[in-house]
Order: C-alpha cells, then structure tokens, then sequence
C-alpha cells in the first residue's frame, strides 16, 4: 500500500509539472521549463522510493502498470478540476482497458523476480535493512536472505580450482 501511496504523490506532482503550465500560456517557455524541472525534482523523490520499496513486493511490470493506472486517475482528476475539461466516453473506456491490463498483469502468477539467478527480496543486499524503513526484515524475509547465502556459499565451495 505504500507503494500505490507514494505513486499517487509522485503522480500529483508530475501532472502539474507537465501540464500545470498549461493555464499560463504568457509566461516564458524556458521559464515555464524551468519551473515545471523543480516541480519535477519531486515527483522523482517520490516515484524513486516507490519503485524501489515496491520492487520486489511487485515485479517490474507491475509497478509499471500500477503507475499507468494511478497517473490516469490523478490525470484525469486534474483533468476535470483543474483544467476544467470534461472527460469523453472513449476516455473512459480507456480506463476500462487500463483497469483490464492490470487484471491480466495481477490476475496470473507471475514469476518470481530475481536477481542473479537468487529469489529477490526487499532490503539491502549489504546491511539487510528495508531500504525504506532503515529495520530488520520480518523473520520470514530473514530465511529467504539466509537460505541464499547459504546456497551461495555452498556453491562457491564446489568449484574447482
């Protein structure tokens, strides 16, 4: 859940800094260009944890499709209120078929995501903390991390020199 919530901050932000801009025609491009980059710069303080804590939770596509699904709400939202555009039927059958590609990407097991061949999980291949957080992961996580060093070890103890 925190992932879907730090998307949605992060998508507030990039809808404003790509299109707030929009209602202030008279100012300057590279003013407007500018702005809309410090804006920006927290959209990515956002966006950068999110995919990070989620990664792992989620796969790489997921997180993809999440972020699709969310920046069509939030733009959609901004749309309406905003700029004051209405939404037209076929924008809503493009949610529909946005909702529908996270069915397909969540609705089927997918394959677990790794790195290096190893189960991946969701802390810090050096200190073991969530990167998140800065705490210990749950016992459970703790197996998944040991059980693949002890794999590890156990094969770099059979090779041949």
């Amino acid at each position: 859940m925190l992932t879907v919530l730090l998307l949605i901050v992060s998508n507030v932000f990039m809808v404003i800094a790509w299109y707030g801009h929009l209602k202030f025609k008279e100012t300057p491009l590279l003013s407007v260009i500018f702005i809309s980059w410090g804006i920006a710069f927290f959209e990515y303080c956002f966006q950068v944890p999110a995919n990070r804590y989620g990664h792992g939770q989620f796969t790489t596509t997921q997180l993809k499709v999440i972020q699709m699904i969310v920046t069509l709400v939030v733009f959609s939202i901004f749309v309406v209120t905003y700029m004051g555009e209405p939404l037209a039927w076929n924008h809503l059958v493009a949610f529909v078929l946005l909702v529908a590609a996270g069915f397909f990407v969540f609705g089927f097991e997918s394959p677990t995501p790794t790195i290096g061949g190893e189960p991946m999980t969701n802390t810090h291949p050096i200190t073991n903390t969530d990167p998140i957080t800065n705490t210990e992961p749950s016992s459970d996580a703790k197996d998944v991390v040991d059980n693949s060093r002890i794999r590890s070890e156990h094969h770099s103890s059979q090779r041949v020199e």
